[in-house]
């Protein structure tokens, strides 16, 4: 007699957008809220995934511990433009979990192998470029007690367009998986973007410390008869206009490069300009 086997159907396990968005949610507003030197942003990642991880895996099960083993290891990125590496991982674990061959040292790998070249994007893009930019337009409402048009308006611009620009990379990740990001990584345009965001970044830097960085000085020289030689505009001024407040920029710059804490460098700023100023050196610092 032939036996009748009857396979088991397992109905395929699949996300919602809504459960993606709900995850982006999550690491947006709490990568960064149990940072720590052993782990990083590893709890966050944890946190991000956990209500992903329970409906593909279940919530006791020997899969859902695997699976927040594999998350606990150390991860540090750029939160925004280092959120695709977290949509794609949470592709990957819904092809895992729908029984792809994907195993923990693939998933750990994308995460180690892309969290460095996408957090390198992102802070250029973000606090090399966006910032200065944003800053260009409402430092000047702000330095005149504008407030609206000052810090609020740069509150809103910057989350606005921070979040607009995470929310679309984290579903680009989510939606192209990791073969998607690693072309944008290798493709010939991104060379090109990173070197125009440095450029403009450091433009706009410049024109900002020469804009609003204030140093003068009303040291002179008697020379013979009623002859006197003015530092500032005879000799400074004639040389490079602005040679003094680009000289506090650099050095602010130098200071910053041997890995001085800001806080020290503000500090060191305020000290010697405070010197300077009541040996009546310098003038008009601010």
């Amino acid at each position: 007699m032939e036996e009748n086997v009857v396979e088991q159907y397992t109905p395929e396990k699949k996300l919602t957008k809504r459960e993606v968005v709900s995850a982006f949610w999550r690491w947006t507003f709490f990568s960064h809220a149990n940072y720590n030197y052993e782990r990083l942003q590893a709890t966050g990642v944890v946190h991000a995934l956990s209500p992903v991880l329970k409906k593909l895996y279940g919530k006791d099960s020997d899969e859902m511990k695997s699976a927040l083993e594999r998350h606990m290891q150390f991860f540090n990125t750029e939160p925004s433009f280092g959120g695709p590496i977290l949509s794609m991982t949470i592709a990957m674990e819904e092809q895992k979990a729908n029984g792809a061959e994907i195993g923990d040292a693939t998933i750990n790998g994308l995460k180690t192998g892309l969290m460095g070249p996408l957090a390198g994007i992102g802070d250029t893009l973000w606090q090399g470029t966006l910032i200065p930019i944003l800053l260009s337009f409402t430092l000047a409402f702000g330095a005149e007690g504008n407030i609206l048009l000052g810090p609020v308006a740069f509150f809103v611009l910057h989350l606005g367009i921070m979040t607009s620009i995470a929310y679309f990379l984290w579903m680009k990740g989510y939606e192209t998986g990791k073969d998607g990001i690693q072309k944008m990584l290798s493709g010939s345009l991104l060379p090109y973007v990173m070197t125009f965001a440095q450029t403009l970044g450091a433009i706009v830097i410049g024109s900002l410390a020469a804009s609003f960085v204030k140093v003068g000085t009303d040291t002179s020289i008697k020379l013979s008869g009623d002859k006197v030689l003015s530092m500032q505009t005879d000799v400074l001024d004639t040389l490079l206009l602005g040679l003094l407040p680009l000289g506090a920029t650099m050095l602010t710059y130098i200071l910053l490069k041997k890995k001085m804490k800001p806080t020290t460098v503000l500090l060191i700023l305020i000290v010697g300009g405070g010197i300077l100023a009541a040996l009546g050196i310098l003038t008009n610092v601010y």
